[in-house]
């Protein structure tokens, strides 16, 4: 008998997914613009970090104290050698330890859409108990509720949809402030815990 996936299929398609997680340059500016609004040497928590992209460097270039997690011991494994400097879990990012740190922010960039319904509303809470008043919270979802199989693991992917995000947003605590997209279509929520 195996061991069940933790990673939902990514440590399957980890040879695949490092080359190019590595080079794509989608949502760099935009998360580059989101962390210009948190304070000089914050701690942030990068939740699904995968094998460390060009998103992620924008957070370790700027000197942020970044606690990553990953369920894939291989893309953790990609991660830890790009980033050494960060703090690493391999776990599933809705069992994480680090929940029971707090953080000026929190960054789920291709990542909330892979989990359930039930767990996705897990993970918003989970966050927003974790964000410090002040900190924020920036996610990738479609704005339509959808489902679809991911290209790469074949595994489904599911929008709850803008008014559900808004909802669960602000049942968590958050305060919603701002909904945008960038050059490759992914759809942000970007939201502040009072």
């Amino acid at each position: 008998m195996t061991a069940a996936d933790r990673s939902n299929g990514w440590e399957a398609v980890a040879s695949t997914f490092i080359p190019e997680a590595r080079t794509s340059t989608i949502g760099v500016a935009t998360v580059d613009a989101w962390a210009r609004t948190l304070p000089p040497g914050a701690s942030i928590l990068d939740l699904g970090c995968g094998a460390g992209s060009p998103r992620s460097a924008v957070l370790v270039d700027r000197g942020f104290g970044v606690h990553a997690i990953d369920a894939s011991p291989s893309l953790v494994d990609a991660y830890r050698i790009r980033f050494p400097q960060a703090r690493l879990a391999c776990e599933p990012i809705e069992e994480s330890s680090f929940f029971g740190e707090t953080f000026d922010g929190a960054l789920a960039w291709g990542v909330i859409f892979l989990l359930s319904e039930e767990t996705q509303r897990i993970v918003i809470d989970r966050v927003a108990g974790a964000i410090r008043p002040g900190g924020r919270f920036l996610f990738t979802a479609p704005h339509q509720q959808c489902t679809w199989s991911d290209l790469l693991t074949g595994r489904p992917s599911l929008s709850l949809g803008a008014h559900a995000y808004r909802s669960i947003l602000s049942g968590a605590g958050f305060a919603l402030v701002a909904e945008f997209d960038d050059e490759g279509e992914n759809h942000y929520y970007e939201a502040v815990r009072p």
